[in-house]
């Protein structure tokens, strides 16, 4: 069973990557989808990194904590892209992205009575 500590952060990994998703293909069906290459690649990005985060987060793996730090990362670049287009789906991923980064960030936060490395837990 999944950690509780990891639930939430799991729940908006998967969402980002669907609305990463979602909004790389809605850009490719714009008028000009060049225009929109920068925002389709870091879509792409994202939604990878965020299924592997949520991956190894259910498996309580010792690098989780380092992979979600980079999760973060390529979220926040995602949603600075995204937020710069007006367009619903633009502006609906650059939500989900900063939640993501969010919840990776808290994740990461030492709390009382837990160790740093995730993968010493029983299970």
């Amino acid at each position: 069973m999944v950690q509780s500590q990891f639930q939430s952060c799991i729940k908006a990994c998967y969402e980002c990557a669907e609305a990463c998703d979602t909004c790389a293909a809605a850009c490719l069906r714009e008028t000009d989808p060049r225009m929109m290459a920068r925002c389709i690649m870091l879509d792409d990005e994202c939604a990878a990194i965020c299924r592997l985060a949520a991956q190894l987060m259910s498996r309580a793996t010792e690098h989780a904590h380092q992979l979600c730090q980079l999760c973060a990362d390529i979220c926040d670049a995602c949603a600075q892209e995204c937020a710069s287009h007006q367009i619903q789906h633009c502006q609906d991923c650059a939500a989900a992205c900063r939640r993501c980064a969010d919840e990776c960030r808290r994740m990461m936060q030492p709390t009382s009575g837990q160790g740093t490395s995730v993968g010493t837990h029983a299970h």
